[in-house]
């Protein structure tokens, strides 16, 4: 056969083919989300989530360690358990598990760890809605102004990034002048600028005890239909203080990933949600896929379509059996 152009000489041994590779992973790109709670010596398995738990601070500390070891230096803190109230008080309390959380890990591993904490109310409501409910509507103003104070609450215990996931109007502002005003003008805004509201969140539900007592949030998270409004939003973050954009879920999402990459200079994040960690969990139980082999896949893939940082509940598995 005459042919001049032959792509696959490019593709004939594992040495060329790395050495060509447009994507690569790396153990930086990496953030891992956990889940603290209150008590002493806790640890309690996410039945919808194999592998994953909610630790007790203590515990967390033991297992943070182990994550150290294993090359994973930046954590997403979530915090359950907490009294729940109308108005989630407990969400911005000093002593909240997420602010002792930090303030306790902070204290164990200084500057060998990035700590970041999810900003959100889901977890700390009686309904189970992230803001503030009035009749049946989550009110955007009154629930900013208890997020900003949770996110000072988080500063001031030590946080290096706090991560508002809400998708309020101008929370990102909110939380950058009152974060400023008060002194903290190093700690970093990841903002969930593109939440859409997904099917994907089931399992997380379970493990954040955040399911709605009523209704859905599709007033306040994105409509999954949308990519133009989904730009809007992130840009919006952007010109109002935000230091990383961020994308979720992931693995639906690429083409958007991959539209806010040619949109924003600032570093976007993705995260890899607790659906698609459960999809590939279950099915690898049942012997039908290879767990090692999907995971690194479905890395590469948000890293390809542009995500520079991945926040995965697969970080340790990844690392500790060498998938990347």
């Amino acid at each position: 056969m005459d042919i001049t152009n032959r792509p696959r000489r490019n593709r004939k041994n594992p040495i060329i083919r790395e050495m060509v590779a447009e994507t690569r992973l790396h153990k930086d790109m990496l953030v891992y989300p956990v889940f603290a709670m209150p008590g002493k010596s806790l640890i309690k398995e996410i039945s919808s989530m194999p592998g994953i738990f909610n630790y007790s601070v203590d515990e967390l500390i033991k297992h943070t360690e182990k994550s150290l070891k294993l090359g994973v230096n930046k954590l997403l803190i979530f915090g359950v358990g907490e009294e729940k109230s109308e108005n989630a008080i407990s969400s911005h309390q000093q002593n909240s598990i997420v602010s002792t959380a930090i303030s306790e890990l902070k204290k164990e591993f200084k500057d060998d760890i990035f700590l970041i904490s999810d900003v959100c109310l889901c977890a700390y409501t009686t309904h189970g809605h992230c803001g503030v409910l009035e009749n049946g509507y989550v009110k955007n103003d009154e629930s900013v102004d208890i997020l900003t104070k949770m996110a000072l609450s988080h500063a001031r215990a030590g946080v290096d990034m706090v991560a508002p996931s809400d998708m309020m109007d101008g929370r990102v502002g909110a939380i950058r002048s009152l974060m400023d005003s008060n002194g903290f003008t190093e700690t970093g805004v990841m903002s969930y600028s593109i939440k859409y509201a997904s099917a994907y969140y089931g399992p997380f539900r379970e493990a954040a005890d955040s399911s709605p007592q009523s209704g859905d949030r599709k007033a306040y998270q994105m409509d999954y239909r949308n990519s133009l409004e989904a730009m809007q939003e992130a840009i919006l973050d952007e010109n109002e203080g935000a230091d990383i954009l961020m994308v979720k879920p992931a693995l639906a999402y690429l083409d958007v990933i991959k539209q806010l990459k040619l949109n924003t200079n600032l570093p976007i994040a993705c995260y890899n949600v607790s659906g698609e960690y459960s999809m590939v969990k279950a099915a690898a139980l049942k012997g039908w896929v290879d767990e090692g082999k999907i995971v690194r896949e479905n890395l590469t893939a948000f890293a390809r379509a542009g995500a520079n940082i991945i926040i995965t509940y697969h970080a340790l598995d990844a690392l500790e059996n060498n998938w990347l």
